[in-house]
This record gives structure tokens, sequence and C-alpha cells, in this order.
């Protein structure tokens, strides 16, 4: 291992068209690496903090990179992760930005794999690395916080289950965008993309789920493999406090656990995201209980990617499944922490991209190194397709 000689820090743009941070790590050996942290819009009450970005990048350099450069080897994560921690002093890097943080934890990741001559996936992997590569979550239908004017739900997935290598798997959510969009086109529906590239039409969301079910089944018939749907509810986006507010009705906490049982019973759903409120661990525990053998109930708001909350749903049967984000919590380290907290209870890990995205490609290398069954990454848009170009390079290099 070789020393980090030199962080750099600059300001680039997010596929919305705002400013994040990109970080440059070099070694004294020569080893390279750059990373940006992506941004939320739809974000959990708990979330790290991300900080203006201008302030954010002059905090940690006044801050962090005193402390690195030329203090901590770059292979050396955890160390590089608690210098960071360190350094902003405080539980939600509310000083120097989760936005700075988590941009210098992953380029410091990749100049310790380019300083060993290692895919970054072979470098983080350790324990949990894994045979499998995980199964890409398709973004096709939107609204909620991601498209104005669209669907009550903020994501229809497409779920290729079947798929027997990750390049089918990828093609096969390209190819439900794009039948999404020809069975709107019949309807005479008129439609843009939201934040992930997703459509966003004006229908009900009882409209998305009947084109969602006959767009993955003419799609899955032609690949010859099925395709099931999931759903990113975003629910505490809806819930004022005491009711969800749907376009046509409110449902109380009971009748939104109804409704979300009843949707996996018709839809065969595989995949539900944030059913309810961030703060519910009593209804995501009821909603487990019923439908948690058929389906996965995840965790993104509830637990972002924090290990507090995690055990928290842990004691209370609530969810069985986990969102990791690393911009979330900051850092690899505290990601791969809930990775591990999650796997040695039963939860299933799903790694995943967030709306305002870049070009970086590091959660494709988490999501192998962690053998995470799902990876959340859209399904077309360049900062998405970077990810899933990725998986495939990663899965035909293995």
């Amino acid at each position: 291992m070789t020393l980090i000689t030199e962080v750099r820090l600059r300001k680039v743009l997010d596929s919305r068209g705002n400013p994040t941070v990109e970080a440059d790590v070099s070694t004294e050996s020569g080893g390279f690496g750059r990373a940006s942290a992506p941004s939320g819009a739809s974000t959990g009450e708990y979330e790290a903090i991300e900080l203006p970005v201008d302030e954010a990048i002059a905090n940690t350099r006044e801050l962090a990179v005193p402390r690195l450069e030329g203090q901590v080897y770059a292979g050396d994560q955890r160390s590089v992760d608690q210098l960071l921690h360190e350094a902003d002093g405080t539980d939600d890097f509310g000083e120097i930005g989760a936005n700075s943080a988590v941009a210098i934890s992953m380029a410091a990741a990749k100049a310790g794999a380019d300083m060993l001559g290692a895919p970054l996936y072979q470098h983080l992997g350790g324990a949990f690395r894994g045979a499998t590569s995980p199964t890409p979550l398709g973004n096709v239908i939107g609204g909620g916080e991601h498209a104005s004017g669209g669907t009550d739900i903020q994501e229809f997935l497409s779920v290729p289950v079947g798929a027997p290598s990750v390049s089918d798997a990828v093609f096969a959510n390209a190819a439900v965008h794009g039948k999404v969009r020809e069975l709107l086109s019949e309807q005479g529906v008129a439609v843009e993309k939201g934040d992930e590239g997703a459509w966003a039409p004006p229908i009900a969301d009882s409209e998305a789920f009947e084109i969602m079910a006959e767009a993955t089944a003419v799609v899955g018939d032609e690949m010859g493999f099925t395709i099931e749907i999931g759903l990113d509810v975003a629910a505490s986006e809806l819930f004022d406090g005491e009711e969800y507010e749907y376009e046509d009705q409110t449902r109380t906490a009971d009748e939104q656990i109804a409704y979300v049982a009843d949707l996996v019973e018709e839809y065969d759903l595989v995949y539900v995201e944030d059913p309810l409120d961030e703060n519910d661990y009593a209804g995501f525990a009821e909603l487990t209980s019923r439908v948690g053998d058929r389906t996965l109930i995840c965790g993104d708001d509830l637990f972002v990617t924090n290990t507090d909350r995690l055990e928290d749903g842990i004691e209370h049967g609530a969810a069985n499944s986990i969102l990791v984000k690393p911009n979330q919590i900051g850092t690899l380290s505290d990601a791969f922490d809930a990775v591990e907290l999650a796997v040695e209870n039963g939860y299933a890990p799903v790694i995943s991209h967030r709306s305002g995205e870049t070009e970086d490609t590091t959660i494709a290398h988490l999501a192998v190194a962690t053998a995470a069954p799902y990876i959340k990454t859209g399904a077309v848009g360049g900062e998405r397709t970077a990810k899933l170009n990725e998986l495939i390079r990663i899965e035909t290099n293995v």
C-alpha cells in the first residue's frame, strides 16, 4: 500500500444539470481514482447531509484534505473513511457534506484498486465476493418527485428475474422501456421522461399497472424469460402526517397496507420499495408479515443505509430488504456495514443509484462486490447506461 499524496475537488454537473462534487485521489506509487457524488430528489429525513457544493468543497479542503494527504494509505479504505468522519466531527457529515465525503471515499477506493492493478469489484469484494451478478431493476414508468404530472407511485420497475445474464437483463429492461412508449403512443398519450429516464405519462396508477403488465409479458415472451414488476412507492412523499394522499383518494395507514398487499397479489410484484412512511416501522412489519414470503419489502427512506435504523427495523421485523446508497451515509465503509448487517439478518441488499446521477460507475462494482441480488440503476440514459454497461463488462471479464 502507498500513501495518498493528493486529493483534488471540483464542481461538475449531474444529470439534472445541478452542481455536484467530483474528487481525484492520487497516490505516491502512481495510483489514481476519480469519483463523483450523486444527489437525490426523493430523500429520506434521516440521510446524511448534502451541503451546497461550494460550501462542501471549501470545508473539505480545510478540514479533511490535510488529514488525508500523506497521512493514510489508499488501499486502507476503513482508515480513509474513518479520517473523513473524524475531520467532519458530526454524525451526519454536517461539516464537510456527504457529497464531498462519498466522492473522496469512492475515489480513494478506485485509487487503491488502480495501485493493485485490480478491478474495483475485486478490491472491494473481500468476504462478500459472490459468483452471481445482480439483476438490474429498470425504472420505466415514473412520477412522484421524479416527474411532475406523472403517476402517484414514483417508480414502476421492470425486473427480469429470469434473465440468464446481466446483458440479457439490461437489454430486456431497455426493451420494456421501449414497449411502454409504444403502448402509450397507441393510446395517444404524449409523454416526456422523468429524472431517471422513465416515461412520465399523465395517467393513473391503475393504467400504469396494466401497461407494465402488457409490456413485461410481451418482451418476456420475445426474449424467452420471465420479467416481473416492481415498485418504488416513495410513500413518505404521499404521507401528510395522517393519511396517504393520492390523486383520486386518501388512504389511512391500514388502508395503505391493504392496498399494497392487494397489488402484490394482483400483479405478482417481486419488489416493493418504501410502501409506507419512513417512520412507520410497525406498518412495515405488518406488511412484511402479510406478503414478505412472496416479495421483497425494501426500506429506502426507512433505513437510509444507516445501521442504527436498520437495527431498529430488524428488531421490529420491518421489511426484508434494504436499499443501499453510499451517498445517503457518506462512505463506502458505512455502506458495507449496512450490507453486512442486512445479510447477517436475512435482509436482501439492493444497491442503488440516485435520481441526480453522474457517469460514475462505482455502484456497479459495489453491487458485484457485495453479491447483491439486485441493483437499481435505471434502464436508459447515459448516466444510467454507464452503470449497466459496466455490469456487462464486469460479467464478461469474471
